[in-house]
């Protein structure tokens, strides 16, 4: 267990969720002293992967390795690996996989990441929007894990694993404005690209995407560690991770300078947008 007075948890997917998403705050609050432990529920099986493996054994191994790069980039405490298998995009056969996270039941699912919030006793935890950002059956089961896991955690009247129950003080959903979304679903088209089949495999609906919008009750300024979220991406090279050049990276900077939560826990206090997760912590 860490001994810093402030500790975060992060509870996702797979190796470069941490990174793509979340990298700028997880890099922030790390280098601010805070614990920041990540619990990753796979180790990203189905991910893309280049012909040789870069010498690994599988493409698991070769991505919990790259996780491992980040999140020693990021400044993480602690990686915590739940052991489930990637499930793949929705309809693909990966789904039924014995040991895929969106195939295991849930409350098995919720009691182990209980169980690591009263080992960690983060004051704040963080994980995906109810839809998972773009509808991945493993970042919605594990949203919902990390949802019921959050209530469990605290119920002194719940046995897990010796465990004294502890109960975080806030729950944060990673989310983003659609603003932009919704912009680029109607400039694809004029560069015949299909917004209902975006991604290199044509399985992400954009347009499905722009039309959910999730609340923002927090904004993290990132441009302090940018550079590290740069690096640390760089590690998922296997993903597509690495630094962009010219015009590019300028957009990328700049459309990407904060990093958007919706609050769950508490309930938000209308008309008021935090800049610092750990606002109101005691």
């Amino acid at each position: 267990m860490t001994t810093n007075a402030k500790r975060l948890l992060a509870v996702l997917a797979h190796p470069d969720d941490e990174t793509f998403g979340t990298g700028g705050t997880l890099a922030l609050y790390a280098r601010l002293g805070v614990g920041v432990h990540l619990a990753c529920a796979t180790a990203g099986e189905v991910g893309e992967a280049p012909p040789d493996l870069k010498g690994f054994a599988s493409v698991g191994e070769m991505r919990k390795s790259e996780l491992r790069c980040a999140a020693q980039t990021l400044g993480l405490t602690q990686v915590h690996f739940l052991g489930y298998r990637d499930s793949g995009m929705p309809g693909s056969p990966d789904n039924h996989h014995p040991q895929a996270l969106a195939a295991a039941p849930a409350e098995q699912v919720a009691r182990q990441v209980a169980a690591l919030i009263r080992r960690i006793r983060p004051q704040v935890v963080i994980t995906f929007d109810p839809i998972g950002g773009y509808r991945h059956p493993d970042h919605i089961a594990i949203h919902n894990a990390t949802v019921a896991a959050f209530r469990m955690a605290g119920d002194d009247k719940l046995p897990l694993e010796g465990l004294p129950a502890f109960a975080p003080q806030k729950l944060y959903f990673h989310t983003f404005g659609r603003g932009f979304l919704r912009l680029a679903v109607r400039v694809l088209p004029l560069f015949g690209r299909d917004p209902h089949h975006f991604g290199k495999n044509g399985d992400i609906d954009l347009t499905s995407l722009a039309g959910v919008d999730f609340p923002v009750h927090a904004s993290v300024s990132i441009r302090r560690v940018m550079k590290l979220k740069e690096e640390a991406s760089a590690c998922h090279s296997s993903q597509g991770g690495g630094r962009m050049l010219g015009p590019l990276a300028f957009l990328q900077r700049w459309l990407g300078a904060n990093e958007h939560y919706m609050r769950a826990v508490p309930a938000p206090v209308a008309g008021h947008r935090e800049r610092d997760l750990f606002e109101g912590v005691g």
